[in-house]
């Protein structure tokens, strides 16, 4: 493609304008709303994977917005009367029409590309681990966008009319919200009793993607080619109606939009488990000795290891052979809804607790590991609560270490409130002989890895269950 000729066509097309639409809007949204996409390990900017994954999301309405000026660009002929003209001109039409796609192409992918490094810069400072894994969600995103607006150019082209702009952009935000939410979900109930929402086949022939739930996880390689193979059939399905003069050649053209979607749907997994996988080498163990966090957080073990080691000698010195003898960040992801399962032997670390972000300084952070290895807490995975586990882990936390302490937490009326509570049931147990403080210890031990007693009940009447 000539240069000049490219140069020319983005002086004179709206696709400068769609690029810049598609930039500004999005880092008008990241900047005054960037708390809402994640927050601790998952915020958009605290890893790579997370933000390709969080950009995405936000193509529930960046692709719509494509197609609606894609649509846009495509009635330029008809706005200016110039159709008749241009089709007895010598130039091929596929011609025209590869200008006009390379110049919206070329400024949607660099505006993409801006909104990557954007957060690539704010990445680099919160994390040490670095990887390609994210560079496929980011490069179907930046095809989504022109497959979007290729196929609005080619729409409106075909059906010339001022309301074919705002038809086309609204019916793609209606399927990429159909995709996200009633149609693209399947509702179950887990083992433990719980309803959830989950991902079907269907809801991945959307550009977008589901909010980040986790660091650990990562599209699979099946859905990264499935998606390609639709977006390519919707592009070429565009670029047929931009160059298609008759309703029959029109009406071919769908074949490679038909075609895409089939081929893709034979592609695309149908199990949930295998649209979203374990990133094997982000969920690898970085270790100092017996505290290991996952390959994500490497940059943090310093902040844990000490920390980590004191509560394990504490816990020992407390509870003898059976304490804890590691403390690790979990390197699998449990499904939304169930119930933990502990071990016992091992304090589980969550960069995302209470607790660990609130925590000032190593003593703090000590507190909390040991709070950890006494109730780990039974909270359902994905929710979050705050009761009577609470109250036993800071009252076993001061059994440990031989005082009351607070424990810290992000918000204050909790941490006062839990607070309260244990005063006076420390008192009381106090008052008991150690032998009693150590059997009601072991009793709420047994309730809190377990999950299937009350911690709490067992360790101030002796009830385990």
């Amino acid at each position: 493609m000539n240069v000049h000729v490219l140069r020319t066509e983005l002086r004179r097309s709206v696709a400068p304008w769609a690029g810049a639409a598609v930039l500004m809007t999005t880092l008008g949204f990241l900047l005054l709303l960037g708390g809402t996409l994640g927050n601790g390990t998952t915020a958009w900017t605290a890893q790579w994977t997370a933000m390709a994954l969080w950009i995405r999301s936000l193509l529930f309405y960046l692709w719509p917005l494509a197609v609606g000026l894609g649509a846009l660009q495509g009635l330029r002929d008809y706005r200016s009367k110039m159709s008749e003209l241009l089709v007895t001109t010598p130039r091929p039409a596929r011609h025209r029409a590869a200008v006009l796609v390379g110049a919206t192409a070329a400024t949607l992918v660099s505006a993409f590309a801006l909104l990557i490094v954007a957060g690539g810069v704010q990445v680099l400072t919160n994390t040490e681990y670095t990887h390609l894994g994210w560079l496929p969600i980011s490069l179907v995103g930046a095809l989504a966008l022109v497959a979007g607006a290729v196929l609005g150019m080619g729409t409106a082209r075909a059906l010339p009319s001022v309301l074919t702009p705002p038809l086309l952009a609204i019916g793609a935000f209606a399927f990429t919200v159909l995709m996200q939410m009633p149609l693209g979900q399947t509702q179950r109930v887990t083992a433990s009793g719980f309803p959830v929402a989950e991902p079907n086949q269907l809801s991945l022939l959307s550009p977008a993607v589901q909010d980040v739930r986790d660091t650990l996880t990562t599209l699979s390689a099946s859905v990264d080619i499935g998606q390609t193979i639709w977006l390519l059939g919707m592009a070429v399905t565009g670029f047929a109606l931009l160059v298609a003069a008759r309703p029959r050649t029109r009406l071919l053209a769908l074949t490679p939009l038909l075609a895409g979607a089939a081929v893709a749907l034979l592609v695309l997994p149908t199990d949930p488990e295998r649209m979203f996988v374990i990133d094997k080498a982000a969920a690898e163990p970085v270790c100092d000795g017996p505290v290991c966090v996952t390959r994500t957080q490497e940059g943090r073990l310093d902040d844990v290891a000490g920390p980590g080691k004191k509560a394990l000698s504490l816990l020992h010195t407390a509870l003898g052979g059976r304490a804890p003898v590691s403390v690790r960040e979990s390197d699998t992801v449990q499904e939304e809804g169930t119930t933990p399962k502990w071990s016992g032997r091992t304090v589980p670390l969550d960069f995302n607790d209470r607790g660990v972000v609130a925590a000032r300084g190593e003593q703090e952070m000590t507190w909390v590991l040991i709070g950890k290895g006494m109730v780990p807490g039974c909270t359902p995975v994905g929710w979050d609560g705050t009761g009577g586990e609470d109250v036993a882990r800071t009252i076993a936390v001061g059994w440990v270490l031989g005082d009351l302490k607070s424990l810290p937490d992000m918000a204050e009326a909790i941490r006062g409130h839990v607070d309260g509570e244990a005063r006076p049931l420390w008192k009381e147990f106090t008052a008991l002989p150690p032998a009693e403080q150590r059997a009601r210890i072991d009793a709420m031990r047994t309730a809190a890895l377990s999950c299937k007693g009350d911690a709490l009940a067992a360790l101030t009447d002796g009830a385990s269950g």
